[in-house]
C-alpha cells in the first residue's frame, strides 16, 4: 500500500494549490485523499502484462463535413441591427485598461 498522507503533507498541498482549509476539514481533506489513494493502490494488484497503453479511449474516428466557403450573411446584413457601429464595423466599448 502506498504511504499514508499527513496532516503536514495536507497543509503543504494546500499551500501548493492556493487552498485554505481551517482546522476542522483538515482531517475530513486527510481521510479523503488518504482514501483516494487506497483506491488508486488498488490498480497495482492488476496483471497489466501484455496490455499495450491507450492512446485514445475508443477507435471512433470523427468525420467532418467538407467545409465549403460560403456567404451566408452580408457585411451591410450583419451590421444592420448593431447598436454602434462605423461604415465597416461593429464599434464596442473599450474593455483593456492600461496600468501604469
Amino acid at each position: 500500500m502506498a504511504n499514508k498522507i499527513d496532516i503536514k503533507t495536507v497543509d503543504e498541498i494546500a499551500h501548493l494549490a492556493r487552498l485554505e482549509f481551517d482546522e476542522t476539514s483538515k482531517p475530513e481533506i486527510l481521510n479523503d485523499i488518504n482514501r483516494m489513494l487506497s483506491f488508486v493502490d488498488k490498480l497495482n494488484e492488476l496483471d497489466t502484462t501484455n496490455v499495450e497503453p491507450l492512446i485514445y479511449m475508443t477507435n471512433e474516428r470523427n468525420v467532418l463535413r467538407v467545409d465549403t466557403p460560403e456567404t451566408t450573411l452580408t457585411q451591410k446584413e450583419a451590421l444592420k441591427n448593431a447598436p454602434k457601429k462605423d461604415s465597416d464595423y461593429f464599434k464596442a466599448p473599450k474593455v483593456i485598461e492600461q496600468n501604469r
